[in-house]
């Protein structure tokens, strides 16, 4: 989801006509963005959390985004080809569908498996997923498509507003930059709050059924504040526990 996607703040944004004013605007945008891309966000971490250390994780966030930013950049231009390419829209929908349906059914099967005393000791631990060796490249990959999945979503919200071409993707280019740095922030908050993966996955779930039902039945389209606060609630239970053995001075570190 992107800043200039929401129609209330298109006025403000389209007003700013001049690239002056248009950077007067940066730190609100930077901040819009770093809060409407929580839910790609989170999925971005927990997917480069796969790497073993943190030298690792950084590494491929920043070669996953910057790939990604030539993705969204090239889905601008292309705008208005993608919004009536619909196999597209239907293969990011059933991306996203299936990237949160893989990470919360294992994880609701374990917690619901064997005997009930043991599956609740161990629920802690089986909502976060641990570290593997997955090779750095295909972390890249698939923090490149991940991000292009969702901004399928956002750039035809986006363009729907505003047919500025260079405005949109200014926010393109804003959303990746607000990407890297909270999703830097996810990956400390992921060993941290107990629920938090399982939050960000649900709110993958939810963007990708709203691209179905923008294919199928567009009349069902949920509103974008209506999104938002479903996203918001997710996020507020995300945050409503902490895993027991984790340090909470790893928050500020």
């Amino acid at each position: 989801m992107e800043a200039e996607s929401i129609p209330s703040l298109s006025p403000l944004i389209e007003g700013a006509d001049q690239w002056g004013e248009l950077l007067a605007l940066l730190p609100l945008l930077v901040a819009l963005e770093a809060v409407l891309s929580a839910d790609n966000a989170i999925a971005l971490a927990a997917i480069s959390r796969s790497l073993r250390t943190p030298a690792l994780q950084g590494q491929a966030l920043n070669l996953g985004l910057a790939l990604a930013l030539v993705f969204r950049l090239g889905l601008i231009a292309a705008a208005s080809w993608v919004l009536d390419f619909w196999p597209l829209q239907l293969a990011a929908a059933g991306y996203l569908l299936w990237l949160s349906g893989s990470n919360l059914l294992p994880r609701w099967f374990r917690s619901h498996a064997g005997d009930p005393e043991v599956a609740a000791d161990a629920a802690p631990e089986a909502e976060t997923s641990a570290p593997t060796d997955r090779p750095l490249l295909a972390v890249v990959a698939t923090l490149a498509v991940t991000d292009l999945a969702f901004s399928i979503d956002s750039v035809a919200a986006a363009v729907a507003v505003s047919d500025n071409l260079l405005l949109v993707m200014a926010g393109g280019v804003i959303g990746v930059i607000a990407l890297r740095l909270t999703s830097a922030l996810f990956i400390r908050w992921l060993a941290v709050f107990r629920h938090l993966e399982a939050a960000g996955y649900l709110a993958v779930g939810l963007v990708g059924v709203r691209l179905v039902l923008r294919l199928v039945a567009p009349q069902l389209v949920p509103p974008e504040w209506g999104l938002l606060l479903l996203v918001a609630l997710l996020f507020l239970w995300g945050f409503s526990a902490r895993n027991p053995a984790a340090d909470p001075a790893e928050i500020n570190s």
